[in-house]
């Protein structure tokens, strides 16, 4: 009887799954039988090899492989950060696009690297066995210990190895502590940018139309990797692109890096984010939104300047309140109620199982309560929150390398271990801009809420505006401070503490001052929260893999996954939502003011361009953001579209997937050959795609 009830509840808790296009899949463990029971399609490993090795991993978004010379094509708004750090005051990329018609004109942007994942490794067990024994607080420890010297170890030896070459070895944890890997990247360091359209057609619709379907966006760009010699890099694993797309109802997949999903959580941790993270959050990105609406409003300038933030920051608002509506749906919380008491009965039902975990969820429940008691100071001060400031991101980056460094890599912070410093420092060497008055605004509102949310009397307050305002403090740590010039930041890591002691660089005080309070906030997170909530996580995970074993997905984690669909709309109010737009649609809507304005390269040659171009797509496959710029690709492993966002409803996706509802959103491939072809002229560039 106890097994059948075992059965009986893993095909309660998968009744959903068994027909949906849900899930995002590991490579290593990818539902081929329901793929091939539901569309007749063979996931071969040889397909499977191919599309790995073509899939890219930008700083922050996917990207494919589209040629064999290092072409890289992704989305407008995943290039947002070369954009704006090649444009000045007075003139914007972002604005006007780029197109360079020679390999000479590609230029460098210094904050993106392409990391492809080229093969992985289960560490489960040794981490396991590092940890065996050790309460909680230990085990945390060693864990973390353990995985930087199993990367660093990694590492090592890709270095010696003269197949794969030097690698970046990154330790993943899938299903929350459930297992862990070593996934083993070839990463490229030098990327420059090739194309982009202006941001009139790339975000036409702008907020307004943001996570809506019927869409007309051209949101593409074109990179390009280079190897360590400066030459174009030798890609040949790369994914050919039929601009004819895909017809309604053919079964497409998604490879990409998911961000991060939050469907295995307990009931308890959704309710801290419904009651306290995502409200607070929410508050202090609205308040910041209408600063820098006003901000921009003040002149031409101030608005180039502000461009890429607010666009970043409208997104994020969209996506958190649609989030926030999620979890404040009853039948996402009574659902997993439902489950987590099927489970905890199962688990009671089997005494060695039982005695094994005990628990899980009241641990889970009290580590909850404990960090939401310190959450404001640490969110304030820990996690930043109070000091918004690129110029104090690195005094606090150059400050704690001071002290980390000159440990051994295992005993460091983890951010500060051994093979994460190139990232690093390629971040602090970056010639990115910093404009002063845009540093003006989001410091002194940062320090504002700080003072409102930690109160007058709170001691980092109170040193930091005993006698000054926040407006006052903030004006003059950004005159003062030189941490602007990416000489002086390179200078100062590159000098250690003596360095940075001599300075004299008033972030880097400030940074100094907060520090020793903050850490402890840190410390004491780590040892009563996180500690006890990982260890408890991989409980409920054994008791996952007790019922289920790994038919069921792990939460993405901005690692390699597939997804599965088909070409779809969906019903809406009782109407079919067509799962394609055409181009003349984009004439029709234009306004002639922003967002619904045309650019002018596009008005010129209206009378050249077929109307009845298919320009964006809707499919039912499961994404979550950091899939932007992820191809979709059909049954031969071709590229039929461009993902970039999803519909309204695939916000609610971070915690449940709707098939019914939950819709991607791609550019039309058509439509990026018709743009290259007759408006941008980019004749070296298509030829190079096709």
């Amino acid at each position: 009887m106890r097994q059948l009830s075992f059965l009986l509840v893993a095909a309660f808790l998968t009744a959903s799954a068994a027909y949906a296009d849900e899930g995002m899949w590991t490579f290593d463990n990818p539902p081929t039988q329901r793929i091939a029971q539901k569309y007749g399609v063979n996931i071969t490993p040889e397909w499977l090899d191919t599309v790995r090795l073509a899939t890219v991993r930008l700083s922050n978004c996917t990207a494919s492989f589209v040629s064999p010379n290092g072409l890289i094509l992704t989305n407008f708004h995943c290039s947002w950060a070369c954009l704006g750090d090649h444009s000045t005051k007075d003139k914007s990329l972002m604005t006007d696009g780029f197109l360079a018609d020679t390999r000479e004109k590609e230029i460098r942007c210094e904050q993106q690297i392409a990391d492809v994942l080229v093969s992985y490794e289960n560490i489960t067990a040794k981490v396991a066995a590092a940890t065996k024994g050790l309460d909680d607080k230990d085990a945390n420890d060693v864990r973390k210990k353990t995985l930087t010297q199993l990367e660093q170890a990694c590492e090592k030896a890709s270095s010696k190895d003269r197949k794969t070459g030097p690698l970046k070895c990154e330790s993943v944890n899938l299903y929350n502590g459930g297992q862990y890997w070593i996934y083993k990247y070839k990463r490229y360091d030098d990327v420059r940018l090739v194309f982009a359209p202006e941001f009139g057609i790339a975000q036409f619709g702008g907020d307004p139309d943001n996570f809506q379907f019927p869409r007309w966006c051209l949101d593409m760009s074109v990179l390009r990797a280079y190897d360590s010699s400066g030459k174009p890099a030798v890609t040949p694993h790369f994914m050919k692109i039929d601009f004819k797309g895909p017809a309604e109802n053919d079964p497409v997949f998604v490879s990409g890096q998911p961000g991060s999903t939050d469907r295995l959580l307990t009931v308890a941790q959704l309710k801290t984010l419904r009651d306290e993270d995502l409200p607070r959050a929410l508050l202090r990105r609205s308040e910041l939104r209408g600063r820098y609406i006003q901000f921009g409003k003040q002149s031409e300038q101030n608005d180039r300047i502000i461009e890429v933030p607010l666009v970043s920051i409208e997104n994020s608002l969209k996506v958190q309140r649609k989030e926030l509506d999620a979890l404040h749906n009853d039948q996402l919380i009574v659902s997993k109620a439902r489950e987590e008491i099927d489970i905890r009965k199962l688990v009671n039902s089997t005494p060695d199982l039982a005695a094994t975990i005990g628990d899980p969820w009241q641990d889970i429940e009290r580590a909850e309560a404990l960090g939401s008691a310190i959450s404001l100071p640490y969110t304030y001060l820990e996690a930043g929150a109070g000091f918004d400031s690129k110029l104090f991101r690195s005094a606090r980056t150059i400050l704690r390398g001071s002290v980390e460094l000159p440990k051994e890599s295992d005993k460091r912070l983890r951010e500060y271990r051994e093979t994460a410093l190139p990232r690093i420092e390629q971040g602090l060497a970056a010639s990115t801009p910093v404009y002063p008055e845009l540093e003006q605004l989001t410091l002194s509102m940062s320090l504002e809420r700080m003072r409102e949310w930690l109160g007058p009397d709170d001691p980092t307050v109170r040193q930091l505006l005993g006698k000054e305002s926040p407006d006052q403090l903030a004006k003059r740590l950004i005159a003062g401070s030189k941490l602007a010039d990416p000489k002086v930041r390179m200078e100062l890591w590159k000098g250690g503490a003596k360095a940075v002691d001599a300075a004299n660089d008033p972030m880097i005080e400030v940074a100094r001052l907060v520090d020793e309070r903050a850490r402890a906030l840190r410390k004491n997170y780590e040892d009563n929260v996180e500690a006890v909530t990982r260890v408890a996580s991989e409980k409920v995970a054994k008791a996952r893999f007790a019922t289920l074993g790994t038919s069921v997905y792990p939460d993405a984690t901005f690692t390699l996954r597939l997804s599965y669909g088909s070409v779809q709309g969906w019903i809406e109010n009782g109407r079919k939502v067509e799962p394609f737009t055409q181009l003349a649609s984009v004439f029709e809507r234009a306004t002639g003011q922003p967002p619904f304005q045309v650019p002018a390269s596009w008005m010129k040659v209206k009378d050249q361009l077929d109307m009845t171009t298919k320009f964006d797509l809707a499919t039912n496959n499961d994404i979550i953001g950091g899939n932007s710029g992820s191809p979709l690709i059909n049954a031969k492993g071709q590229i039929v579209g461009l993902v970039f966002d999803g519909n309204i409803h695939s916000i609610s996706g971070s915690y449940w997937f709707d098939e019914k509802m939950n819709r991607t959103v791609a550019v039309h491939p058509a439509i990026i050959q018709e743009a290259l072809a007759k408006v941008y002229g980019a004749k070296n560039l298509l030829a190079e795609l096709q």
